[in-house]
């Protein structure tokens, strides 16, 4: 008798090992070579490594585009008609703007609560690196917003990856294809395809993911000290890490309250793309793994299709909490004092404006930048964060993510829980 027992696969031969040792590996490298070599060399080492992380990002970028097309026109094409639509729509934009608030207010709460930049010392700030971020803000208005919307070129809009653009253009075209019935079947047949050969190249990227994370970390780790960091910056990080903690919490809890025991499940669907995310300080990275992850998970593939495209430009709960956060700690900093109410109106434009760029490179510094001008908050300000913004924008990124995996869920969960009592009233 021939008895073959199959071995079980260890935690680290799977993805997500791999890019935690990844990590270690590119902080220990990073830290050994800030430590021996001059700050010019170990600049000029950064800035090569950092290569791999680029080219990971890339080869995900370069999947985006055709992804969120493909399939979100397919899942309009598949829930049938407008009402539907509009149906999830309303749905999703009622959760994507309470989850905003409810961070925008845990942000403000927390900087309040404990005021890290009160008392500051402002000597040595380095204005130099401002110019980047500041630069950008001029596109940062209502106006700008709107016509930021709709695109004026769906191959422009392709191109520059703009995930809200490719989504106006997505339901048009989805509807459009939806109300000709049988007659575009051919067209939704090949697009349906189309996007499972998309995803199966992301199984291919994915497998270069490890050495992306492994550039991103030694590249930043090679050009801070980070025991300095952590000394200068000890109050302002760690009363950012507790607002971030309690949006995790939050989300959490309110996961446990809609999908039940299914929500430690979901959990464990999506600690790949959380990991990736922290190490690439990029939610855009992981958008192709975690539209897999969820339909493994459950999530009908024409919810996921429609929600999570409109999740990263309306959902993005750690950016959201971090923009009041960092706004209100520059004004603590220079000891301009901002009363409840006018708290509150930096609140609301926060909410407009950081609407649909999440595109934009460090966007959430280049928001609290245009933020800092409209309340006469001097803009020079965000140089005190620069420094260690790129470790807030790990757990933001991370954060990003398991937002937009939970909108996606509950959503998901709604529109089944109508459809069995609709099909049962039938």
């Amino acid at each position: 008798m021939n008895t073959t027992t199959t071995k079980k696969p260890s935690f680290f031969s799977g993805l997500t090992g791999q890019i935690l040792i990844a990590m270690l590996l590119g902080a220990v490298l990073g830290i050994v070579i800030h430590n021996s070599i001059s700050a010019e060399a170990a600049q000029s080492f950064s800035n090569k490594i950092k290569m791999l992380a680029t080219v990971f990002i890339r080869l995900v970028q370069m999947i985006i585009s055709p992804l969120v097309f493909t399939t979100l026109v397919v899942g309009i094409a598949k829930l049938g008609d407008i009402k539907a639509v509009g149906r999830i729509g309303g749905k999703a934009l009622g959760w994507f703007f309470s989850a905003s608030f409810i961070s925008l207010l845990l942000g403000m709460f927390f900087v309040n609560l404990l005021e890290p930049g009160v008392g500051l010392n402002l000597s040595n700030v380095d204005l130099a690196s401002v110019s980047e971020v500041t630069a950008k803000t001029q596109n940062i208005s209502f106006e700008n917003f709107i016509e930021h919307i709709v695109p004026k070129s769906i191959f422009e809009a392709m191109a520059t990856n703009e995930i809200l653009q490719i989504v106006i253009f997505s339901i048009f075209f989805g509807l459009a294809a939806a109300s000709l019935g049988d007659y575009v079947k051919p067209v939704i047949n090949a697009l349906d395809k189309t996007s499972h050969i998309v995803l199966k190249m992301v199984n291919y990227v994915m497998k270069f993911a490890p050495i992306g994370v492994f550039g991103a970390i030694a590249g930043v780790f090679a050009v801070r000290d980070f025991q300095e960091l952590a000394i200068t910056y000890f109050k302002f990080f760690g009363s950012f890490l507790i607002g971030i903690s309690s949006i995790w919490i939050v989300l959490i809890l309110i996961g446990y309250i809609f999908l039940k025991r299914r929500m430690t499940v979901l959990l464990k669907r999506i600690v790949g793309p959380l990991i990736i995310a922290f190490g690439t300080t990029s939610s855009e990275a992981v958008f192709p793994k975690l539209t897999e992850e969820l339909e493994r998970f459950g999530v009908k593939d024409r919810i996921v299709s429609f929600m999570l495209p409109l999740g990263y430009s309306f959902n993005l709960d750690g950016s959201m909490m971090y923009m009041t956060f960092a706004s209100i700690f520059i004004a603590q900093a220079y000891g301009v004092h901002l009363d409840l109410g006018t708290q509150m109106t930096m609140l609301l434009v926060l909410m407009l404006t950081s609407k649909g760029i999440a595109g934009v490179p460090r966007a959430s510094l280049v928001v609290v930048a245009a933020t800092c001008g409209m309340f006469k908050i001097p803009i020079e300000g965000i140089a005190l964060i620069l420094p260690i913004d790129h470790f807030c924008d790990m757990f933001r990124s991370a954060t990003n993510v398991l937002g937009n995996a939970l909108a996606t869920s509950v959503v998901g969960q709604w529109e089944s829980e109508d459809e069995n009592e609709t099909a049962l009233e039938e």
